[in-house]
């Protein structure tokens, strides 16, 4: 038997199974009814860089797994973009559960679902928190206006300056997949990150802090459109 203490990588690993674990019998608002599979999340427990999307799709909903459709497919080809895969990054949602017929996800929902994702962005401690589309930035920056920031580090209180994750939004993969016309903006913006990642020290890490989305920042009856994964 090994008695090697366990590093904090395992300890975030191990953290992050209870949490999928605890996520798959949440039954705190009215998604659980209607899932097929809770979507905890998946990758590094040591990355630098969380992805943060809005809510699963219908793929997601059957496989258990973020970003499995077309959206994925480009997530990755993004990704290899600036020579990551999933396996280097942490991928999650704002929610864990589908949202019936891809409408967009009620405050109530993300409320629910809100100390997931900050327990799992704070056993990540990543240093870089890329948003995908506007309903996750407005999570964390509920007055931002993606078109506005995208792109390039925002500037918002998520910790001290180097202890705290950069918020770093992007427009979702389906959005360019819906209007092929932002898929140019969106590879430079992927570049953007690249350049960003390459330039943060190599031993600083950060930890951070949610911010609950504005009650008025997301319709309880629209269907995401060109976000849904």
């Amino acid at each position: 038997m090994s008695t090697e203490p366990a590093t904090s990588s395992d300890r975030a690993a191990l953290e992050l199974v209870t949490l999928a674990k605890e996520i798959a019998s949440c039954t705190l608002c009215d998604l659980s009814s209607t899932r097929t599979q809770t979507v905890p999340g998946e990758g590094s427990p040591t990355a630098s860089v969380v992805f943060v999307g809005e809510a699963p799709g219908a793929r997601e909903d059957r496989t258990g797994r973020p970003f499995a459709g077309a959206s994925g497919r480009l997530l990755d080809d993004l990704l290899a973009s600036i020579a990551m895969r999933r396996t280097d990054v942490y991928i999650v949602n704002t929610v864990k559960c589908r949202p019936p017929d891809n409408r967009n996800p009620r405050p109530a929902e993300i409320a629910a679902c809100a100390p997931f994702l900050e327990r799992q962005l704070r056993q990540i401690q990543p240093r870089v928190i890329a948003t995908l589309g506007r309903f996750a930035l407005s999570v964390f920056a509920p007055e931002a206006q993606l078109g506005e920031v995208h792109g390039r580090p925002f500037a918002q209180t998520l910790g001290p300056i180097l202890h705290g994750a950069t918020l770093f939004p992007l427009y979702h993969p389906a959005a360019a997949l819906h209007n092929g016309s932002l898929r140019p903006t969106l590879e430079r913006d992927m570049a953007a990150l690249g350049a960003f990642m390459a330039m943060l020290p190599r031993d600083v890490a950060g930890e951070a802090t949610l911010r609950q989305a504005d009650s008025g920042s997301h319709g309880s009856g629209a269907t995401r459109g060109g976000e849904a994964e």
